[in-house]
């Protein structure tokens, strides 16, 4: 693991997302993945990007925000398979309320409450 993915790991985990209890990340597949009471709910890609868990209509809200679908590059044999992961905007990140709310919505999904 390189060392500019995992200071952005705790970029986002302390700086952006540090206001939240309970937030924990694990290295996986070459990024991150992003937990909130225990349960998976974001990843960070190899390319620093943070992408939350969505469904049908929660993307369709992330995209209205200005999210975009991470679609997934990497396999030698395959088409590019679009994930149900969106890249979260900037803006976003720096929304302390809006990222909260994200964060529980995508959240709500591990748990099947969604």
């Amino acid at each position: 693991m390189n060392k500019p993915i995992d200071d952005y790991a705790v970029y986002i985990t302390e700086d952006v997302l540090g206001h939240i209890s309970d937030i924990t990340y694990k290295k996986m597949f070459g990024g991150y993945g992003l937990y909130y009471q225990n349960r998976i709910f974001a990843i960070i890609t190899s390319d620093d990007k943070v992408c939350f868990k969505a469904t049908e209509k929660l993307a369709e809200e992330y995209a209205a925000a200005g999210a975009t679908q991470f679609i997934y590059t990497g396999h030698k044999n395959k088409k590019p398979t679009p994930m149900p992961y969106w890249r979260v905007p900037e803006a976003i990140l720096e929304d302390r309320e809006t990222i909260t709310d994200w964060v529980k919505k995508s959240a709500r999904l591990s748990q099947g409450l969604a």
